[in-house]
């Protein structure tokens, strides 16, 4: 009797317990992913459109996939793409706990704005407008990809939120936040950045006249005393930055910052070497950008090396740690 109310029980428990266990657990845990994605999904991001000077409310991760599209050749390989879709979300993220309801003063109820004063967006039907149909329809998965592989992670520096600054290239080395924005952020040291051979804005070149460079100067300067006639000793850089910007400059009898003279001039950057030869001003740039935070053509180059994503957020970011969101 003992055998057959054991073999009872056992196929009970077979037939009946166990089954039902693992439709409980796999209800569970697809009710707990379904919880984390609504989440995700419940975010939304204000974004102030220019064109329009409209704000419109877009889901984060809608918001993300547009970021990346527009900041970010769709050529790039995916690892950096999803460097970007984090870099993004992230920012976004900041911005809107920095802010909060009334949002960014310069945009008062948006936390963003839709071009590079925050980071550059545009809508599905924007990019297809201004990319094309083709561009769509060979590269939205691709961008798709990058910001749903990566969903809901954001980077983190004890705990918070970093401000994730990027830029196009940095020539060769990124710069300490305090050197270009007078701000110091531990996560924004200066890191070499090898890989960016494939930029075209790695090395350029501007030639003007003498008299259009002084012209340029003494537009913002009046008092610079900077003339045509003494354009050679009157330029001299005093100092460079970690990273290899012009942190100071002598121009006439003043001294400007490198970043100053990039504005003045339109350079691509500030890591700039200045030649007069006659009447001409030769001005050699290294760069595009600030040079603060990841480099985008430095990171497809570490993605081309077979770098994963988590590895140049964190090169780039110093003594970060990359975690899922919790509002």
């Amino acid at each position: 009797m003992k055998n057959i109310f054991y073999l009872v029980v056992g196929i009970f428990v077979v037939l009946i317990i166990i089954p039902m266990i693992l439709i409980y657990s796999c209800d569970m845990n697809v009710s707990k992913k379904s919880v984390e994605d609504k989440k995700t999904e419940e975010i939304k991001i204000r974004v102030y459109l220019h064109e329009t000077k409209r704000i419109k409310e877009v889901e984060l991760e809608e918001y993300v996939k547009g970021v990346v599209a527009s900041e970010m050749p769709a050529t790039f390989e995916l690892e950096a793409l999803k460097a970007q879709a984090m870099a993004a979300r992230t920012k976004a993220l900041y911005q809107k706990i920095k802010y909060g309801p009334k949002g960014n003063p310069a945009h008062p109820g948006a936390e963003v704005c839709d071009d590079v004063h925050c980071q550059v967006y545009r809508s599905r039907e924007k990019l297809k407008e201004i990319k094309g149909e083709k561009w769509f329809k060979k590269y939205w998965s691709k961008i798709e990809e990058a910001a749903e592989s990566t969903r809901g992670l954001v980077i983190t520096y004890n705990g918070k939120l970093i401000d994730p600054l990027y830029h196009s290239t940095s020539g060769g080395r990124t710069e300490n936040s305090e050197d270009v924005f007078e701000t110091m952020a531990p996560y924004l040291r200066s890191v070499d950045s090898p890989y960016e051979q494939s930029s075209k804005y790695l090395e350029s070149t501007v030639v003007i006249s003498t008299k259009e460079f002084v012209s340029k100067i003494n537009s913002v300067y009046k008092d610079s005393g900077l003339k045509s006639s003494n354009i050679v000793d009157s330029l001299k850089v005093l100092e460079k930055t970690e990273g290899g910007d012009v942190k100071r400059i002598r121009v006439g009898n003043k001294v400007l910052s490198g970043r100053k003279i990039r504005e003045i001039l339109g350079l691509r950057s500030a890591d700039f070497q200045i030649i007069v030869s006659g009447d001409k001003v030769t001005i050699k740039t290294r760069g595009y950008g600030h040079g603060v935070g990841m480099s985008q053509y430095g990171a497809d180059g570490m993605a081309k090396r077979g770098y994963k994503f988590d590895e140049i957020i964190k090169h780039y970011y110093q003594g970060v740690e990359i975690e899922k969101f919790k509002k």
